[in-house]
């Protein structure tokens, strides 16, 4: 039996039932949540094994890599620039970054950018892992690449690639690394332990990763592997699949998921996928999002309306056209994701892990855990965790 840990506020005790089933009848391995309500803890739970091999337990000030769930701390960056009226969400990217004009380029909009309309979901060129760690390569390899359809068309997710083109613009309007724009503008103010380029002090509290893949397998399948499942993957995910460009873009760099274990990969910036965090630090930011948390507001009311004002429409051309629709850089509530009101924003990352706020229930939430599933927008651990907060109300 996995023994919880942690604070649940009176009246919440179904919250850490929800969680304690979690480990009983969803296979959960080591995790954390964490649930603001009118800028206030409602729960803060974590429990299980954060590594496998060695059986070290998931502590308080435990973290783990969060993949997508990055995308919506850049989509903050990136909105909390436009607050201050140095990003236009309507102006085109040349404005900020000229270069990126090259191959048909000049039209797109930092909204249809943020959107996932730009139509660079991939790039062309192969590229190493040390050149995607590097920056710059991506970057001159994004400003190279044409569009792979016309932008503003249609939107296709842009699983890696959104993150070196969000961060770029803020490096060109503020001077920062968006990593180093979170840490000093956002997170650092909140004290939210929420990373893009982890410190290498933090190292010793990030909890490894259980792939979802079997044992050998990753999106460039390999052949030993051809059962019906990894079939079935390599048909849908594959590397010439457009999903496959797009996860393991730039170039092929992140081909294997395993890569996201490595230190070297957790130090760097990948906007869009490698940032570490813990579920307190991903619901305090949400929680900023939509009203005061210790007297911090991250976005103002006026500044979140425009960031969840739909962008987007019909069926996501990346992700088998399913209703996942997009504001400024943040997932919004679809057929496909109906968790919480209809203004109900965030962003879920690979395997499980999610950041998501309800403005008008006045709640937020952060979700991680080690062992991976294939949801693509959350799973029955993250969705139980937050109806169990909506049903304590």
């Amino acid at each position: 039996m996995t023994i919880t840990q942690g604070f649940t506020a009176p009246g919440f005790d179904a919250v850490r039932d929800s969680f304690e089933a979690n480990f009983t009848n969803n296979g959960e391995i080591g995790a954390a949540f964490s649930a603001y309500h009118r800028g206030k803890v409602v729960a803060d739970l974590w429990g299980g094994v954060a590594d496998q091999e060695t059986g070290a337990a998931w502590e308080q000030d435990t973290m783990i890599l969060v993949f997508s769930t990055t995308k919506g701390a850049t989509a903050m960056c990136v909105n909390h620039l436009a607050q201050q009226g140095k990003i236009d969400v309507n102006a085109p990217v040349v404005r900020y970054w000229p270069e990126f004009a090259a191959n048909g380029k000049s039209g797109i909009t930092v909204a249809q950018l943020m959107s996932h309309q730009a139509g660079l979901a991939w790039v062309d060129d192969k590229m190493s892992l040390d050149d995607a760690l590097a920056w710059e390569p991506v970057i001159r390899a994004l400003e190279a690449q044409a569009p792979s359809w016309e932008p503003g068309t249609q939107h296709g997710y842009h699983a890696t690639t959104y993150g070196w083109l969000a961060g770029e613009l803020v490096r060109r309007v503020s001077g920062k690394s968006v990593g180093t724009y979170l840490r000093d503008e956002i997170a650092g103010p909140l004290d939210a332990n929420f990373h893009i380029g982890l410190p290498a002090e933090l190292e010793p509290r990030v909890a490894k990763l259980i792939s979802m893949f079997p044992k050998g397998m990753s999106f460039d399948t390999a052949p030993e592997h051809d059962d019906n499942v990894v079939a079935i993957l390599r048909q849908f995910m594959g590397p010439d699949t457009v999903l496959g460009k797009a996860l393991t873009a730039p170039g092929g760099a992140f081909s294997d998921t395993e890569v996201f274990n490595l230190a070297k990969v957790r130090a760097a910036e990948v906007p869009a996928a490698n940032g570490v965090a813990d579920a307190r630090g991903i619901a305090r930011l949400y929680a900023s999002c939509i009203g005061e948390v210790d007297g911090i507001r991250t976005l103002t009311a006026a500044q979140l309306d425009d960031a969840i004002t739909q962008r987007t429409s019909g069926g996501n051309t990346v992700l088998f056209n399913m209703d996942i629709q997009f504001g400024i850089g943040f997932m919004l509530r679809s057929s496909l994701i109906t968790l919480g009101g209809p203004r109900s924003f965030g962003h879920f990352g690979m395997g499980g892990s999610a950041g998501w706020a309800d403005p008008d229930a006045e709640l937020a939430f952060g979700y991680v855990m080690n062992k991976m599933d294939m949801g693509m927008a959350g799973d029955q651990r993250s969705s139980s965790l937050i109806n169990a907060v909506y049903a304590s109300l």
